[in-house]
């Protein structure tokens, strides 16, 4: 085993005195160690209560047969962190998440480890630490928030109160109104209830294999959560048995299934950020243009918050992942021989669970989709050579294809300024620059203008455009992660007031209409906007950060 490196022989007894110190016997020692991460905190609400999920999974450990062993990481609340200089420290996070898991578990070599995450970039921070070293493992995470009720009975989540200040603003809604609505959005713990960033992590966590099935659906407030986590601590226990690592479980064939899963599912962009870096991790490669491969053969069965009005507790109640998964292998979009954390293939995780799709609303049969195509685009053109994304299953049907001027903004701050101040009108196209991952840097979401752009009423009507990206709650005509960005000289940072910019989802395309001569005079004129920063550590990350098209992982 590997703890044997401090709990065996002679010259160990240094470290033996200092595992009694932490109460543990001979008898726990000479059992395989587990290390159970735990995300816990006190400012996020998803991860409020994973010290419960946490002695759960270290019941389960217990029960066969293993020692567990808990030691703590960072995890950012990306809904608390918005629109503020917090924000750039949001995906920076993932990075000192994997890194501090790294270096906890190879100071201290632990046979094997259960992860517990719940919010947007513990996630995939976690997912990329379990990949890097390689030990026996499995994600078990907090699970969704439920979602809130207004006055009126109507369901509610956190983007419902985003869009309520611009609803404030346009006086369709008042102050009280808007008290009210906050007091009642989130009624509790887990991560928020549509199908946001971690939301659409962790069940794709489920897809991929590394967590069991449930994972990305089963609410955080049930008991089912807590036996999920009994089980996950003491499935840990067998995969260390059989020498089932996550690079086993982790193949070409579980890449293609967390592709066809989010594209069914309509997650949230920053997919297209964090799939990347995670099976980088494992020596995988995943460009954008196989996001559009399989968007172009893979449809819309699911139409979760912002896109539609189900959340995650209805996905749960329809069948979960597991009955998105056999919906589209009944088209073969699926490798039902890809291996599991449960220690079957995919295939075998159906015919045990015999997963039947309750809701025909929530989970379209494959032959009646919401869409013929996924739930993200990947765009290409003259304003973004690299690349961009879009959450097209949540783009009005008349904004897929647009041409607007250029309403130029060198923040986000700026741009929402503007929008408030009822500056932008129907037709627009915004554009915010200088926030990708080195121009932020940190690469922040624009959940507040988006919010605010539906919240006035126009998100059937003005388009944004950032190189920076968006939270999962975004819905609208909003493309993000623009490559190259402004920072690195793409040409993001050449367009002026009034360039017409020309959107063609179907075909992929996205234009600057102004010549090649006019870009080259502007290029040469070009002096790129550097925002002071007082942060070491961010400092350290802009010079490290890599484009967002390849995941934004630091070189």
């Amino acid at each position: 085993m590997r703890s044997h490196r401090m709990t065996t022989g002679l010259e160990r007894a240094p470290h033996r005195s200092l595992l009694h110190a932490l109460g543990l016997t001979r008898e726990e020692m000479e059992r395989p160690l587990v290390g159970v991460v735990n995300a816990a905190n006190e400012i996020v609400p998803g991860h409020l209560h994973l010290d419960i999920i946490a002695n759960a999974v270290k019941a389960g450990v217990r029960m066969a047969g293993g020692t567990p062993i808990e030691f703590p990481t960072i995890a950012v609340c990306d809904g608390l962190a918005m629109h503020h200089e917090g924000m750039r420290m949001s995906l920076a996070s993932r990075e000192l998440t994997a890194d501090s898991i790294e270096i906890m578990a190879t100071a201290h070599p632990f046979d094997a480890l259960v992860f517990i995450p719940n919010c947007d970039k513990s996630v995939p921070g976690m997912l990329m630490a379990m990949l890097r070293l390689n030990l026996p493992s499995i994600v078990v995470s907090g699970g969704p928030m439920m979602a809130g009720a207004t006055r009126g009975k109507k369901s509610a989540d956190l983007i419902t109160v985003f869009e309520a200040v611009g609803k404030v603003k346009r006086g369709q809604m008042d102050e009280e109104e808007l008290a009210d609505l906050e007091a009642c959005a989130c009624p509790g713990c887990g991560s928020c209830s549509g199908m946001f960033t971690a939301n659409s992590m962790n069940c794709l966590t489920e897809a991929i294999g590394l967590g069991l099935p449930g994972n990305g659906t089963i609410p955080a407030t049930t008991a089912a959560r807590v036996r999920l986590a009994k089980q996950a601590g003491m499935q840990v226990m067998e995969l260390f048995t059989k020498n089932i690592r996550p690079r086993d479980i982790v193949t070409e064939k579980s890449v293609a299934n967390a592709v066809a899963c989010d594209m069914a599912l309509g997650c949230s962009t920053n997919t297209v950020l964090h799939l990347p870096a995670i099976f980088r991790e494992a020596g995988l490669p995943l460009t954008l243009d196989v996001f559009n491969a399989v968007s172009r053969k893979t449809p819309n069965l699911c139409k979760l918050s912002p896109a539609g009005p189900h959340y995650i507790q209805d996905l749960h109640a329809a069948g979960g992942i597991q009955a998105v998964i056999l919906e589209l292998s009944r088209k073969n979009l699926i490798d039902l021989d890809a291996l599991t954390s449960t220690g079957r293939t995919v295939g075998e995780n159906l015919t045990a669970l015999k997963v039947a799709n309750q809701d025909p609303e929530v989970i379209r049969p494959i032959e009646r989709p919401y869409a013929p195509e996924g739930g993200i685009a990947i765009l290409y053109g003259s304003l973004a050579p690299d690349g961009c994304a879009v959450k097209q299953s949540a783009v009005a049907e008349n904004m897929r294809v647009h041409t607007g001027p250029a309403r130029v903004f060198d923040s986000e701050d700026e741009s929402v300024q503007a929008i408030l101040g009822g500056k932008i009108t129907p037709g627009d196209v915004v554009v915010i620059r200088y926030e990708g991952p080195r121009g932020g840097p940190g690469m922040r979401e624009m959940l507040t203008p988006t919010s605010t752009i539906a919240g006035m009423g126009l998100d059937g009507q003005v388009a944004l455009v950032t190189d920076g990206r968006f939270s999962g709650g975004t819905r609208g005509a909003a493309i993000g992660h623009v490559s190259p960005e402004a920072a690195s000289g793409g040409p993001i940072a050449l367009v002026e007031e009034g360039d017409m910019i020309s959107i063609d989802m179907p075909n992929r395309s996205i234009q600057l209409l102004v010549d090649d001569a006019t870009l080259a005079a502007r290029k040469a004129a070009w002096t790129p906007v550097e925002k002071p920063l007082d942060s070491p550590f961010l400092r350290r990350y802009r010079a490290r950060v890599s484009s967002a098209a390849t995941g934004a992982v630091l070189d």
